[in-house]
């Protein structure tokens, strides 16, 4: 026998009609009140104080690395085979000063040349090559000087501004050649000592 739980109750509350006493909710509700812990405000003042520094904290790392990032150019350092005036400071404008499409060449040629020497290695056997290169850098250096002084009495002009870069060109296929040269005495050398071995 089945009986439906719904019809059955729905019978029973027809039956019995409930209503709860007057000021039910009410005492519900203060007893609910004294069982409850009041949460104390300062909480809510410590975590707003949270709230706000980690916002400053965001704020100002952002803020230091946009200023960082879009500085105006620091001023580079390169050498470029100028030993006798290493320590000087330059005076006037050079080539870099003049645009930033000028300072992108400079900074170009000027680093690979500096990478150039860099990769250099004293070898005793090839002293004399190596200083025969480095004298005629030291010409087209003193050249470059001549040229950035003259470009500074004279104000900038495309001659003197394609000698610059045409110096830069030839210093920088200057150590390319050496560097070829000293490859091949290398391999050479090499050979000699295989087949001395053999």
């Amino acid at each position: 026998m089945a009986r439906d739980l719904r019809k059955m109750f729905e019978k029973e509350r027809e039956r019995r009609h409930f209503q709860m006493k007057q000021g039910h909710e009410d005492r519900f509700f203060a007893k609910l009140e004294e069982e409850l812990p009041q949460v104390p405000p300062k909480k809510k003042v410590i975590s707003l104080w949270m709230q706000i520094a980690a916002s400053v904290v965001i704020i100002l790392g952002l803020a230091l690395f946009y200023f960082n990032n879009t500085s105006v150019d620091p001023v580079e350092k390169v050498t470029v085979v100028d030993r006798e005036n290493a320590g000087k400071e330059r005076q006037g404008i050079s080539l870099g000063d003049l645009s930033p499409d000028l300072k992108k060449i400079e900074t170009y040629y000027t680093t690979n040349i500096n990478l150039q020497l860099a990769d250099l290695a004293d070898d005793p056997g090839n002293k004399e090559l190596v200083e025969s290169y480095m004298d005629r850098l030291a010409e087209l250096n003193t050249e470059y000087q001549r040229l950035n002084a003259e470009l500074n009495q004279l104000g900038p002009n495309d001659q003197t501004i394609s000698a610059l870069i045409n110096n830069l060109q030839l210093r920088l296929q200057l150590l390319q050649k050496l560097k070829s040269k000293l490859n091949q005495l290398k391999s050479s050398k090499n050979e000699q000592e295989s087949s001395n071995i053999v």
